[in-house]
């Protein structure tokens, strides 16, 4: 289930909008300020962030600067939806690292297909990560230098979503070949990353490749 952060200091507004994404299969996290939402980020970073401009504290635009200036940020896509409507506003937006601006009032099927554009292209920068960290060459080394991989501080159902994870499956993918919900998929992904001291799917992906954990079929083949 894809995580959706929605950052408005307008109680109506937001509370509409959580239940319309929630009764479309999403998991809807809250804020109200930027500074409540970038603490939030740092903590576990969501899918999708959908901020207004104009909040109290930190508004959008410096929490859309400060997210881009982290490394738990940088890639996360970021949707501005705002009333400022203005060309000059918009470039502003897109500046500060925006990925997409709506404007206020707007349909929230729009909204939708601007969160599932985004998660698309999430995707497929995804799949280009695994693709060229797998096609990166191993450094030679000399017979008795060469070591196998230290276990995994996994559990034997978080090992499986691990090896899952690192071929570049999305968690419906894990779940159709584990037999096992997205929900449950998400959760064990949570918890290899807190294991491991890492913050998103790609992190994960570089630390197994950078190890030596190689999916079982590499691995057999190899053999």
């Amino acid at each position: 289930m894809k995580r959706i952060l929605i950052v408005d200091d307008d109680i109506t507004l937001k509370t509409a909008l959580i239940r319309y994404l929630q009764n479309r299969g999403y998991s809807v996290l809250e804020a109200s300020s930027g500074a409540e939402a970038l603490a939030m980020v740092e903590q576990n970073p969501p899918d999708v962030i959908v901020s207004d401009v104009m909040m109290p504290e930190m508004d959008g635009l410096e929490f859309c600067r400060r997210l881009r200036a982290s490394r738990s940020g940088q890639l996360v896509p970021f949707i501005f939806l705002s009333s400022r409507k203005e060309l000059d506003d918009r470039i502003q937006g897109h500046q500060m690292g925006a990925d997409d601006y709506l404007i206020k009032p707007f349909d929230p099927k729009e909204l939708v297909a601007k969160i599932e554009s985004q998660l698309e292209r999430s995707r497929r920068i995804h799949s280009e990560i695994v693709r060229l960290i797998q096609q990166q060459p191993a450094q030679p080394q000399p017979p008795d230098l060469v070591q196998s991989p230290e276990p995994l501080p996994l559990t034997p159902a978080e090992e499986k979503v691990f090896w899952q994870v690192i071929q570049g499956y999305t968690n419906k993918q894990i779940g159709d070949r584990l037999f096992v919900s997205p929900r449950t998929v998400q959760t064990h992904l949570s918890n290899i990353l807190s294991k491991l001291n890492l913050e998103s799917r790609s992190q994960l992906i570089r630390y197994a490749f950078e190890r030596g954990y190689h999916p079982p079929a590499e691995r057999e083949t190899g053999s």
